[in-house]
């Protein structure tokens, strides 16, 4: 199927899921996960209207960025390392994988270098995988506060990566809880954290009808990637 047809697809996934618990479709954005994909696929993709797009490795970023269309928007969806820290300040809108205190600490100092405010997501490990990024449930609400009081990050809201399932049903828990967290976190700051970034090719609808507003999709839109090379922050 060609990529227009993959993205009508994908676009008639998330509005039946939206109708499904009486949501517009408008209130959830689709980040493209263009990574391992060339330039030429996100010109192609923002031709037909896609706006925004994931990658999560700063070396190909640093190349396909320039090569894309100026209207192209872009978050980093993998983990970041601190020393990697002052490109993705300098490449992405938005950084969806803050995972620790001093990832948060480093982005302040870039972002303060290169005088922008950059926007963040918190990444949760709601499952407690040992193979996963992200913060611990518990330790982020300790946290929360000194986190929050970076004043070049902005934050928006979670993020997290569910475990792989065949059944996408296996994983609602686990978007429950962590719209449940975001719940309690903007309780805790008394102010509101509107973004969950949750849910995949294989299980964008449960994410969304637990509340999702970002899913991230790249084999359903982009088709199978040309290496094969799968990281834990996107599918």
């Amino acid at each position: 199927m060609s990529l227009a047809e993959n993205l009508a697809a994908v676009r008639t996934r998330m509005a039946r899921a939206c109708a499904r618990v009486g949501r517009d479709p408008a209130t959830v954005t689709l980040v493209a996960v263009s990574k391992n994909h060339p330039a030429s696929a996100v010109t192609e993709a923002v031709a037909l209207g896609v706006t925004v797009f994931g990658e999560n490795r700063i070396q190909e970023a640093r190349a396909k960025i320039p090569a894309s269309p100026a209207k192209a928007r872009w978050h980093f969806i993998g983990h970041l390392q601190s020393n990697k820290a002052r490109d993705a300040a300098a490449l992405f809108e938005m950084i969806e994988s803050v995972d620790s205190l001093g990832l948060a600490a480093e982005l302040q100092k870039q972002a303060e270098k290169q005088a922008r405010t950059l926007k963040i997501l918190v990444e949760v490990n709601v499952a407690g995988e040992a193979s996963k990024f992200g913060w611990n449930p518990d330790r982020l609400l300790a946290e929360l506060n000194a986190l929050n009081a970076f004043p070049r990050l902005e934050l928006h809201g979670l993020m997290t990566v569910a475990p792989y399932a065949t059944d996408a049903e296996k994983v609602r828990p686990v978007f429950r809880k962590l719209r449940e967290l975001r719940d309690r976190c903007a309780a805790d700051l008394g102010a509101p954290l509107p973004v969950l970034s949750m849910g995949m090719s294989g299980d964008l609808e449960v994410a969304i009808e637990e509340g999702a507003t970002i899913v991230r999709v790249g084999t359903a839109l982009f088709g199978p990637r040309p290496r094969i090379q799968r990281e834990a922050a996107d599918e």
